[in-house]
């Protein structure tokens, strides 16, 4: 049985992208750390999990872009560096409720839909990694110092989930599902005396 490797994330626009996709190549030139480099940036909403070929994707894809379409997009912010250590740098993402939420929806939806079950998302901590698994401890321990005191921010409109799917070498969009439109603020009424 052949099985394919996906996971659902938010991908932020080409610009922060590309500047993500910097600090990623500067933790490998100056600390050998590449395998971030493996994955476009992105925040992770449900982890990996397989699929078989036998297994219509169709279906998948058709529950995603139904999900999707029940979902609002939002407003996502990138503050500054946060650490699992001893292993991971990453940007940290700001804990909206909007956020918190979309996660929260899309794990039941994944469990109810289709049995996947993704216990390390129990408390969601979003983040968008710029080194990993490759990055030594002591790596990490030169690492984290030059990063903790660095300020970085980058606001984008989340305006669609996203599928990767992983190809035996990195991880490569798949197909992406729209959000709904986000509301207007409401606005009060006025009333004249």
């Amino acid at each position: 049985m052949d099985l394919q490797r996906f996971f659902i994330a938010l991908v932020p626009p080409p610009e922060i992208q590309a500047s993500v996709n910097e600090i990623k190549r500067y933790f490998d030139q100056c600390y050998g750390s590449r395998q971030a480099l493996n994955s476009p940036p992105h925040i992770t909403l449900q982890a990996p999990f397989e699929w078989s070929n036998e297994r219509d994707l169709r279906s998948l894809t058709e529950g995603l872009r139904g999900f999707a379409a029940g979902q609002a997009g939002m407003e996502i912010s990138l503050r500054n560096y946060g650490v699992f250590p001893p292993h991971v740098i990453y940007i940290d993402v700001v804990q909206s409720p909007g956020l918190m939420g979309l996660q929260k929806d899309l794990a039941m939806f994944m469990e109810n839909s289709y049995g996947f079950v993704d216990r390390r998302h129990a408390n969601f901590c979003p983040h968008m990694t710029v080194a990993f698994r490759d990055l030594t401890k002591a790596a990490f321990d030169q690492a984290w110092p030059e990063f903790q005191q660095k300020t970085i921010t980058f606001d984008f409109m989340a305006m669609e989930l996203t599928l990767l799917c992983h190809n035996d070498r990195h991880w490569q969009i798949s197909q992406r599902y729209p959000l709904a439109p986000m509301a207007p603020p409401s606005n009060p009424e006025v009333t004249s005396s």
